[in-house]
């Protein structure tokens, strides 16, 4: 079966075209971020990127008509369990109507849908990163009112979880693990038999990442709060100017470590700091699981680095066997995923599944 499948980022829209499992054609197509600056609302992208996405697939001699399904990285939808989706009239209805803001993701059902029409196939999108498994105990916070939410890497980390249960030769559902996404953003999560039922909210909680705050004392958060900044401006600081950034002005990993290399002390102090934060969050998914735990996984981009990782292992080696997977494998994981439902796996209905748990 030949699958067309779309990721769109921040600024840049990755395609790939797989047969079964094997690829045979990529491209990630670069937006230049002024062109982009252009544009009030993502949404508003839709004709641009679906332009250059056609365009692409021409030249390389794929017709929308070749694909026996698309499928997309979903975008912050409504909360829904892990799956494959089909996409259907309410994802573009909550797309349009965003519950929890905007992201570049979004467009991905926005292509993959329209392309699907055209060529009469199904379409379907796999675990957004609003996926939510928490147990009802993870929800609870210390103010009445208000609730932890489940925001994270779910697309990736599903995807090396499945990997780790074939290499560990046990199914996903009968594992506990602790998996650790360590990229631009930071998501530490406790995998319970196949459910997510913890994780260190990927907006707003858990470790700093790169520039990214994380969480930050209360008193102190209040009072910048009340220091004269706008709230946009804010919320601009603490997602995109936090973190690393903030103390080393650089949101790239590899430099953080060439200048503790170099004998930086801050470097070096920052580069500590953010792999002590990482391993105080598996020790508490480890409570979680009540330590009954089979493997740590170590994914994303910073898992390439032996040094951070040996940090990290230094302080949590003693809880399970720590596992690592480099990098991301968000293509083939929507290949994947698209290929449990077209071999059987039924897909899931994103407007019955959000009536449902309303109800």
């Amino acid at each position: 079966m030949r699958l067309l499948i779309i990721n769109p980022g921040a600024t840049s829209t990755k395609i790939a075209v797989y047969e079964d499992e094997a690829e045979v054609f990529s491209a990630s197509i670069s937006h230049a971020p002024e062109t982009l600056a252009g544009f009030s609302r993502v949404v508003d992208q839709l004709p641009l990127r679906e332009a250059l996405v056609r365009e692409a697939l021409a030249k390389a001699g794929f017709a929308p008509a070749s694909f026996d399904a698309v499928c997309s990285r979903g975008g912050l939808v409504q909360h829904i369990p892990s799956g494959t989706y089909e996409i259907d009239d309410q994802v573009i209805h909550d797309i349009y109507n965003p519950p929890f803001g905007e992201h570049a993701s979004s467009l991905g059902p926005l292509i993959a849908n329209s392309i699907a029409r055209e060529a009469k196939i199904p379409a379907y999108f796999v675990d957004p990163v609003s996926v939510d498994e928490l147990q009802p105990l993870a929800r609870i916070t210390g103010l009445a009112g208000m609730e932890r939410e489940s925001f994270f890497h779910a697309l990736n980390q599903k995807a090396v979880a499945r990997k780790a249960a074939n290499d560990l030769g046990k199914p996903y559902e009968q594992l506990n693990l602790i998996v650790v996404h360590m990229g631009g953003g930071v998501s530490v999560a406790a995998h319970e038999k196949g459910r997510v039922v913890d994780v260190y909210n990927v907006k707003d909680e858990g470790s700093f990442s790169l520039d990214r705050a994380g969480s930050l004392p209360v008193n102190a958060l209040v009072n910048l709060c009340y220091s004269g900044i706008g709230k946009q401006e804010l919320k601009k600081k603490l997602a995109f100017e936090a973190g690393v950034y903030s103390y080393l002005q650089t949101r790239d990993f590899r430099e953080v470590e060439r200048r503790m290399l170099e004998g930086d002390a801050e470097a070096e102090m920052i580069f500590r700091a953010m792999a002590y934060q990482h391993a105080k969050d598996i020790g508490a998914m480890a409570a979680v699981l009540r330590y009954s735990v089979d493997a740590i996984l170590l994914t994303g981009g910073i898992a390439y680095s032996d040094r951070f990782c040996a940090e990290i292992s230094g302080y949590v080696e003693k809880i399970a066997p720590i596992l690592r997977y480099p990098g991301e494998e968000e293509m083939k994981s929507l290949d994947l995923g698209a290929l449990r439902v077209l071999r059987g796996e039924p897909a899931k209905s994103y407007s019955e599944t959000i009536s449902n748990l309303k109800l």
